[in-house]
């Protein structure tokens, strides 16, 4: 009797769980298209007569959405990398660029929300980042796995660099031991970018 009694709960446990993460990961999703994509920032209404420096950013407020065409990734990217950002959406390492400043721009986000699909991302495979009215292009030049304290992949790049984190391996249970790092080049740009 105190077999099922457990076997029971833990079912329910395990329902519970499964369906809190299933409305966590939906509830996310049309938050970022009800709340946040309504809401991206303009850089042409905030760039200033003789320079496009683009708005400031906020913590927790959206900056852009990040596209993988190939994979079916489309995240909104919110400023900062703390829980709740990490939660939402992808989050944009605030001691980085914002990409419309050049240099090398750092996102990050789960590998088991919203950079799962990047198990399959290959080099060459375009990535996009939108604002308001400001689209940039960049192409995967390197994909490698690194140890967590492995901070040269936040180094500034003189050329315009979009940078991915997640932890890996991907399908590891519980805080993984490794990072992967998306490397790309921004290759073009809308006429807003201030280095086009």
């Amino acid at each position: 009797m105190i077999r099922r009694l457990f076997a029971l709960l833990f079912v329910l446990v395990g329902l519970a769980v499964a369906l809190g993460a299933g409305f966590a990961l939906f509830w996310s999703d049309e938050l970022q298209r009800i709340i946040y994509v309504p809401t991206l920032p303009s850089i042409e209404r905030h760039s200033s007569e003789g320079g496009r420096q683009g708005p400031e950013a906020q913590d927790g407020k959206p900056i852009g959405l990040i596209e993988i065409p190939r994979l079916g990734l489309s995240s909104v990217v919110l400023e900062g990398d703390d829980t709740v950002a990490l939660l939402l959406g992808v989050g944009h390492l605030s001691d980085t660029p914002l990409p419309w400043h050049g240099g090398n721009t750092v996102f990050a986000a789960h590998r088991d929300t919203f950079f799962r699909p990047l198990a399959h991302i290959r080099k060459g495979d375009v990535i996009r980042f939108s604002t308001a009215d400001a689209q940039f292009e960049y192409v995967v030049k390197e994909l490698k796995v690194v140890e967590p304290t492995a901070v040269e992949v936040l180094e500034p790049t003189t050329a315009a660099t979009l940078t991915l984190i997640t932890c890996f391996p991907f399908d590891y249970i519980g805080p993984a031991p490794q990072r992967f790092i998306v490397k790309a080049e921004r290759r073009s740009s809308s006429p807003l970018d201030p280095e086009a």
